[in-house]
């Protein structure tokens, strides 16, 4: 007797929802850009921004789209170390790289960080909450060192700085699942 497997049938009425909405926003993209030949970069940032991260469909459906080759869309997602290969965490932490944050003690706030998170760059919190990623310059030299968390600044920061701002979002995440 023939059985249904409704669980591999979602699956595969997601994926082709997630191909549709990527194909959508590459087609925008090339009629935004005009044909110009310079519109991998702006159409990768646009799927990251929608998606999330670049995934290998992505790079798949776009290397269709613009008439290249798997190879060399993977090669430019790969050099600019924007891109992300993975889905990232509810709120990616950026932490300043640049000269003037490191002479003001970005090496112990990048340590207390990676250790409270119990990750490194470019991972990702067992339970989705935080990615971690560095960053090498946030313009906010003054008031160094400097992180960045979804597009907010905050400044002057210090691993114990560092604490209530994590602690804070974990709360703010819990109310609102809660809810």
């Amino acid at each position: 007797m023939f059985k249904l497997d409704t669980d591999e049938l979602n699956k595969e009425s997601n994926q082709n929802q997630e191909n549709n909405q990527i194909k959508q926003i590459i087609e925008m993209s090339m009629k935004a850009f005009n044909g110009q030949p310079v519109v991998l970069l702006p159409i990768l940032h646009e799927l990251q921004n929608t998606m999330g991260y670049i995934s290998e469909t992505v790079i798949t459906l776009l290397a269709e789209a613009l008439n290249l080759s798997r190879a060399d869309v993977y090669g430019v997602v790969s050099f600019y170390h924007d891109f992300r290969h993975t889905t990232p965490g509810k709120y990616i932490v950026h932490l300043c790289r640049a000269e003037s944050c490191q002479a003001m003690g970005m090496n112990v706030l990048e340590q207390f960080t990676k250790q409270t998170l119990d990750i490194d760059y470019h991972q990702t919190t067992e339970d989705g909450m935080f990615s971690l990623e560095p960053v090498y310059c946030l313009g906010n030299c003054a008031c160094s060192p400097s992180v960045k968390i979804s597009n907010q600044v905050y400044s002057d920061m210090n691993p114990h700085k560092m604490k209530q701002l994590l602690d804070s979002l974990r709360v703010k995440t819990n109310r609102v699942d809660v809810l």
